[in-house]
C-alpha cells in the first residue's frame, strides 16, 4: 500500500447548495449579456450603431468571458473559492453602476482616446469579473471526481440559459422601458445586494460596506451626468434642440447626429440642403398642388410629409418608422397630432415594402438611417425592386444617401438603383459629384424620363448650389461599383470613416 496522503478535496463551501450555485451562475451569466447589449446603447451617441460597433462590442465581451473564465478557474485552484464570490459580485456591481457616469464624463472631456479606453474597460472589467463566477461556483460544488461531468455540465447549461434570458429580457423588455443609466445602476445594485448576501452567508460581510458606498455614489453620478438625450428610445438617444435664430425651429438629434429640422409654424421651411433638393425634385416632377400618393421610409421629423400636406392638400403620406420613440417625439413636437393625410406605422420598412400595392404610389421617399448608414436591408436590389413595383409608371423614387471620401457606398447605391429603374440621376454638391467631397447626396429614379434640368433650376431658386449627374456622366461616376443584394450588401464597410 502507498503511504501517500489522499489529495485534498475542493472546498465544498458552507451554505452553497445546488440551487444557490445555479442561481449565481444563472444571474452572473445573464448580467454579462445585459452589460454587452446595453453597452451598444451607451456607445451609440458617440460611435453610432454600425456593423463595426457591434463587432467591437461582441469581440470585447467574448474577450472578457474568456479571460474571466480562465482567471476564475485559476484563482479557485489557489485560493479558498468561498472567499472569492462576494468580491467578484460586489466589484463587478460597482463597475457596472459606474459605467454611465464614467463613459459620459469621458465623452464630455472631448478626448476620443480616453472615451475609447473607458468604453473598453466598461465591457472588459465587469464582463471578466462576472464570467469568473461560474468556475468558482463549479469548484465549490465539486466534492468528488465522480461528480465532475454532471456538475460542470449542469452549471454550464444553467449559465447558457442565463445568458439567453439576459439577452431576451434586455432586448425585448429593459431597453424599451428603462433608460440605459437605470438599467446599469439597477443591475449594479442587484449585484451588490447579491454580494452582501453571499458574504453574510459566509460570515464575511464587512467588506461590502465600502462597495455599497461606491455603488451609491455611482448611482448619483449616473443620474447627474449629462447623457445628451431628452429620451432614450428603443433604438436611439433622442434629443430635440431649439434653433436660437428661429423661435419655432427645432432640430431632431438621434445618437448625436442632426436628423431633421422642423419649423412648427411653417411646414414649408426646409432647413437642410438635402431636404430642399428632395423637395425640388418633387416640385418639378409633378404638377403644382397635385395631391400625391406617397410612401416614406423613415419618419425623422416628418419634414417632407408636412411639406407635402402644406403644398399639395389632399396628399396621402404613409410612413414606416421602426422607432416608436421617434414617432412619439414627432407627435409632441407637432402639438399632439400628426399633419393631415399623414399616417405613421411603427414597423420595419423592409417588411412594409412587401405590403405595398403594385402601381399604387406616385412618390417614394427613402430617408431611413442608423447613424450615417442606410440600413443594409433597405439598400439592396431586392428592397428597391419592391419599391419600384409599388410605383406607378411615371412615379418617382427619391432617396437620401450619406457618404464621404471615395464615396464607395454612394456609387454602389446608385448602381443598385440603376439596376431597377430606367432613368436615374444623382444630385449633390459639385465637389461630391467630382469625387472630391462627401456629405448628403440625393438619388432620383423613375421608369419615366426625369426633368433633371428643372430640378437643378429649382434648387438654385432655393439658394442650393447643387448640381446633377445623369446618363453617361453618371455611369462613369458609378464605374464598376457592385450592385447590392440581400446576399451581398457590405454597407458599413463601403462607408468611409467620418468625423463629426
Amino acid at each position: 500500500m502507498s503511504d501517500e496522503a489522499p489529495a485534498p478535496q475542493p472546498e465544498a463551501g458552507p451554505g452553497l447548495g445546488p440551487w444557490a450555485a445555479a442561481a449565481l451562475v444563472f444571474g452572473s451569466s445573464a448580467a454579462v449579456l445585459v452589460v454587452e447589449l446595453v453597452a451598444l446603447r451607451l456607445m451609440a451617441p458617440y460611435y453610432g450603431l454600425t456593423l463595426e460597433t457591434n463587432t467591437m462590442v461582441i469581440g470585447l465581451a467574448l474577450t472578457a468571458i474568456a479571460a474571466g473564465t480562465w482567471a476564475g478557474g485559476w484563482s479557485a485552484d489557489r485560493y479558498a473559492p468561498r472567499l472569492l464570490l462576494g468580491p467578484l459580485l460586489g466589484i463587478s456591481g460597482a463597475a457596472v453602476a459606474l459605467t454611465p457616469a464614467v463613459v459620459r464624463s469621458a465623452a464630455a472631456s472631448g478626448n476620443p482616446g480616453l472615451l475609447l479606453i473607458m468604453v473598453t474597460l466598461s465591457i472588459l472589467v465587469p464582463g471578466a469579473l462576472l464570467s469568473a463566477v461560474t468556475p468558482v461556483v463549479i469548484k465549490l460544488r465539486l466534492t468528488s471526481l465522480q461528480q465532475t461531468g454532471s456538475v460542470v455540465g449542469h452549471l454550464s447549461g444553467v449559465g447558457t440559459v442565463g445568458a439567453i434570458v439576459g439577452t431576451i429580457v434586455t432586448g425585448f423588455v429593459l431597453i424599451s422601458r428603462v433608460p440605459v443609466s437605470g438599467i446599469l445602476v439597477g443591475l449594479g445594485i442587484v449585484l451588490l445586494v447579491t454580494s452582501v448576501v453571499v458574504q453574510v452567508a459566509g460570515r464575511r460581510g464587512r467588506g461590502d460596506v465600502v462597495l455599497a458606498l461606491v455603488v451609491a455614489m455611482a448611482g448619483i453620478g449616473a443620474a447627474t451626468s449629462p447623457s445628451g438625450c431628452d429620451v432614450e428610445t428603443t433604438y436611439h438617444c433622442l434629443a430635440i434642440t431649439p434653433d436660437p435664430d428661429n423661435p419655432s425651429g427645432r432640430t431632431l438629434v438621434l445618437d448625436g447626429l442632426r436628423h431633421s429640422y422642423v419649423d412648427t409654424d411653417d411646414a414649408t421651411h426646409l432647413e437642410f440642403a438635402y431636404v430642399r433638393a428632395m423637395a425640388s425634385v418633387i416640385d418639378t416632377a409633378f404638377a403644382a398642388e397635385e395631391p400625391l400618393a406617397a410612401y416614406h421610409l423613415g419618419a425623422g421629423g416628418l419634414t417632407l410629409p408636412r411639406y407635402l400636406s402644406a403644398t399639395r392638400p389632399g396628399t396621402a403620406s404613409d410612413v414606416s418608422e421602426i422607432d416608436s420613440g421617434v414617432v412619439a417625439a414627432d407627435v409632441r413636437l407637432l402639438g399632439g397630432s400628426l399633419p393631415d393625410g399623414v399616417d405613421v406605422e411603427v414597423e420595419d420598412g423592409r417588411l412594409a415594402i412587401d405590403d405595398l400595392a403594385p402601381d399604387s404610389l406616385d412618390l417614394i421617399v427613402g430617408d431611413a438611417f442608423g447613424g450615417v448608414s442606410v440600413p443594409w436591408h433597405l439598400a439592396t436590389v431586392e428592397a428597391i425592386g419592391g419599391l419600384g413595383e409599388a410605383l406607378a409608371e411615371d412615379g418617382v423614387y427619391v432617396a437620401n444617401l450619406i457618404d464621404f471620401g471615395p464615396l464607395e457606398f454612394a456609387r454602389a447605391a446608385v448602381a443598385t438603383t440603376a439596376d431597377v429603374f430606367d432613368h436615374v440621376a444623382l444630385l449633390a454638391e459639385p465637389a461630391a459629384l467630382a469625387g472630391d467631397g462627401g456629405g448628403n447626396l440625393v438619388v432620383v429614379a423613375s421608369d419615366a424620363p426625369l426633368d433633371v434640368a428643372a430640378a437643378v433650376a429649382r434648387m438654385g431658386e432655393r439658394d442650393l448650389g447643387w448640381d446633377a449627374l445623369e446618363g453617361a456622366g453618371l455611369a462613369a461616376w458609378v464605374g464598376d461599383s457592385p450592385v447590392l443584394t440581400d446576399d451581398y450588401a457590405p454597407v458599413d464597410q463601403l462607408l468611409t470613416p467620418y468625423s463629426r
